[in-house]
């Protein structure tokens, strides 16, 4: 009789896990498929604070977190290196500017007047020599001096000629200034002073760090008082302006989902809805997740990136990166 009983245990178990297994597999093949979620998150394009001059972090503007506007002072250096450097840039500078006026202003009063004299001078010495030599060469036509004395005589006058030449050229010289070759070599002297000190002061800007654009700050690399390399990310900063969102899209899902197409996007961070717009649908490599349509694999579903921005209008000031963005029907 225990026997019997136990064999109706038994089959009334059996019985029963026929029953549920066929109801699975009805319910399997008759209940629908829940949709899948298409989930993204929001992204943003980043930019770093970096200097172009080795510095020592003298003050930080800013901490982690704060929102900056386009042209607000982030960090402030210190290199006293630069400084030494626009120091000797400006010297250079007044040395090659006094040059050029030396050049442009030519001798000094003295000097010109020193050469006029010299100048009149030798004019005076000609006059005595051309009357000395006239005087000779009437004597000698009338037999009274000997040749040698009117020879002499003349050279004396060609002599006092050339004298005279020449003291009028260092008067007019002098007169007139430098030559326009040293008028010009100059003015390049003053023009490679002047770039040298444009540079320096270029590199002294970089000393006063601005932000380029609207953003948050994400992080800051050095502590206050830190030297900093040249070219030495300072801090990163993610632009509030520039606001995507990312979803990884089975392609099955894809349609509907073309270029310009308008998405519906729920935010859960902030709890509203903003309208999106696709600007590219790309592959993903051949790591991405494949994933088979049966069970008997007859074909693989490749996985795509969607980009969507958001449409003009849309309020994305209080997006920030990495909130989850949820694709509405």
């Amino acid at each position: 009789m225990a026997k019997r009983s136990k064999l109706n245990n038994l089959l009334i178990i059996a019985l029963v896990l026929v029953g549920v297994m066929a109801l699975v597999i009805l319910v399997g093949i008759f209940l629908p498929e829940p949709k899948e979620v298409l989930q993204g998150q929001a992204e943003t394009s980043d930019y770093r604070i970096s200097s172009k001059v080795p510095s020592r972090v003298k003050e930080l503007r800013v901490k982690t977190g704060d929102k900056v506007k386009a042209g607000d002072t982030l960090v402030i250096m210190d290199s006293p290196e630069v400084e030494a450097k626009m120091m000797q840039a400006s010297a250079a500078e007044a040395a090659a500017k006094a040059i050029e006026q030396k050049a442009l202003n030519g001798a000094r009063q003295q000097e010109i007047q020193g050469a006029f004299e010299l100048w009149q001078k030798a004019h005076a010495g000609l006059e005595v020599a051309e009357k000395t030599y006239s005087r000779v060469s009437r004597l000698y036509d009338e037999g009274v001096i000997p040749a040698q004395k009117r020879d002499e005589a003349e050279a004396q006058l060609k002599a006092m000629q050339a004298t005279e030449k020449a003291a009028r050229s260092q008067y007019e010289m002098a007169r007139e200034g430098a030559r326009r070759e040293d008028k010009a070599a100059a003015a390049a002297q003053v023009a490679r002073a002047q770039g040298a000190v444009t540079e320096v002061q270029g590199y002294m800007k970089e000393t006063v760090l601005l932000a380029t654009a609207d953003g948050t700050v994400t992080e800051i690399f050095p502590k206050l008082g830190e030297l900093v390399g040249q070219g030495a990310p300072i801090m990163n900063i993610a632009r509030t302006d520039d606001i995507r969102f990312i979803f990884n899209v089975r392609e099955d899902y894809l349609p509907g989902m073309t270029l310009d197409t308008e998405l519906n996007v729920y935010l859960p961070a902030l709890d509203r809805e903003m309208k999106v717009r696709v600007t590219s649908v790309n592959v993903m490599g051949s790591y991405a997740t494949w994933k088979a349509t049966k069970a008997l694999d007859q074909y693989d579903l490749k996985t795509f990136e969607v980009t969507a921005y958001p449409v003009e209008g849309e309020d994305i000031k209080d997006v920030l990166a990495g909130m989850t963005a949820i694709i509405k029907d």
